[in-house]
């Protein structure tokens, strides 16, 4: 625990996106401003699991990624405080003697202002307001950032997810959306057409829209660009069969079998889609790598 004087951020944070990021921005400032430390609390897990476990938030991310961006806003530190049965019992006004309690150098806290504590969810931004001064913690509620005319929210993040709008996804989300895994052999299939790829296993929470994707594969710390198709493959699977992340290097060495690399999802080309046969998916495949191309700036 840092002896320091504390700034804490308060949230789910679930891809950390423009608003999350100015509530870790406005932690940060503070502790510019006043001295001290800006740290991150978040919960793991999402407290949608404890509290509806039947129908849980589908979480946009790991929470090794989130910690990653939460530190790449400015957070110093990420608390990740376990969401179970005790911590859901809080109730609102004593959420400020258990901020005390474990952070004992707290001096500020900054939420959105949607942000919901306590039993029952029953805390807002006003009444931490309220219960923390008298704890003499300050709070500061942190604006809705707003993107086309409509606040961003991770729940509008996943809603574009889903629905392929990969482009507005991204901007809300700051750094392209992410998968990550370790390559498998496939049955080299692509090759038999001219366009080998790599195979990366990925069971997200939150699927997003099947189809082809503008990509970049990050490899060793060097990022790749790549074509990928992320789906149920219709032309080539004839019975049921799990989603699978599949990539073609556009430039540079691709992946070995047993090579960790993250996929970043650059720009969406089209939905997946059943062809008659391998001749027209190649065709297929040679425009899509074409447009890939052009998205990543390969072509003009």
């Amino acid at each position: 625990m840092t002896g320091r004087p504390l700034h804490l951020a308060l949230g789910a944070f679930d891809g950390v996106h423009l608003g999350h990021r100015a509530v870790v921005r406005s932690a940060r400032e503070a502790a510019r401003a006043q001295g001290g430390a800006a740290w991150a609390l978040t919960y793991e897990p999402h407290p949608s699991r404890f509290l509806r476990p039947e129908s849980p938030v589908p979480t946009m991310l790991t929470p090794k990624q989130n910690e990653d961006r939460l530190l790449e806003a400015g957070a110093e530190a990420v608390h990740r405080q376990k969401f179970d049965a005790e911590h859901a019992s809080i109730e609102a006004a004593d959420f400020p003697a258990w901020l005390r309690r474990t952070f004992p150098n707290v001096r500020s806290v900054h939420v959105g202002e949607n942000f919901r504590y306590g039993k029952g969810r029953a805390g807002n931004g006003t009444t931490l307001a309220a219960h923390c001064g008298a704890a003499g913690i300050e709070v500061r509620t942190v604006p809705a950032v707003r993107l086309a005319d409509d606040a961003v929210s991770s729940s509008r993040i996943r809603r574009c997810l889903a629905d392929g709008e990969l482009d507005m996804a991204n901007a809300m989300l700051v750094r392209p959306y992410e998968a990550e895994g370790c390559v498998i052999a496939g049955r080299r299939l692509g090759r038999t057409i001219g366009f080998p790829t790599v195979n990366v296993p990925w069971e997200p929470e939150l699927r997003p829209a099947f189809g082809v994707y503008a990509a970049e594969i990050i490899l060793h710390g060097e990022a790749l660009p790549a074509v990928i198709n992320y789906g149920l493959r219709p032309t080539v699977e004839t019975g049921p069969t799990s989603p699978l992340l599949e990539a073609h290097v556009l430039r540079g060495g691709a992946p070995n079998a047993g090579d960790f690399v993250r996929v970043r999802w650059m720009r969406r080309i089209r939905p997946e889609r059943k062809f008659p046969d391998l001749t027209a998916l190649q065709a297929q495949i040679a425009k899509d790598t074409d447009a890939a191309r052009r998205a990543l700036g390969l072509l003009s």
